[in-house]
């Protein structure tokens, strides 16, 4: 696995297609993509249309985080990314549940979202060391711009 500042190491911009972590999670984008056409018909657009909404939002969030200049705007967006994550794991409880697809198809989907998960961990961590001196806490209500040293500084790179 790439590390996330490669790049950077040898002067070359990275981009977010250049993640790791993006690649991971524009792969199982398609997979989730792939199972909503195998939906009962009366859940191509309920269901199927949720999943194929949070599949975007992971990669989105994963793109968006990385194009932020702030430290803790990087950090939120791959929150949300998270968070999109889990609703696609609960989406694929709701299909094993109710008998939309065979355990055999679950069991490799879920497994891809606990490396994707990985790999959002890891870039969190990556991003919350790279603010040396800055509390590693990460706040997700707008209350952090209440006081002054908890505003976060801009990133001097477009790397992260």
């Amino acid at each position: 696995m790439k590390r996330p500042n490669e790049h950077e190491e040898n002067g070359t911009f990275q981009t977010f297609e250049d993640l790791e972590v993006y690649k991971k999670a524009r792969e199982f984008r398609k997979s989730m993509y792939a199972i909503t056409r195998k939906l009962p018909l009366f859940e191509k657009y309920e269901l199927g249309s949720q999943v194929r909404r949070a599949s975007l939002s992971l990669t989105n969030n994963i793109a968006e985080g990385h194009g932020r200049y702030h430290y803790l705007d990087q950090i939120r967006f791959q929150l949300q990314a998270r968070g999109s994550l889990s609703e696609l794991m609960d989406d694929l409880n709701v299909c094993e549940n109710e008998n939309y697809l065979a355990n055999d198809e679950i069991t490799p989907l879920k497994a891809r979202a606990k490396e994707v998960q990985r790999l959002i961990n890891g870039y969190i961590r990556y991003l919350r060391r790279r603010k040396v001196g800055d509390s590693p806490l990460v706040r997700e209500s707008d209350e952090r711009y209440k006081n002054d040293d908890e505003i976060d500084t801009p990133c001097n790179d477009l790397t992260s």
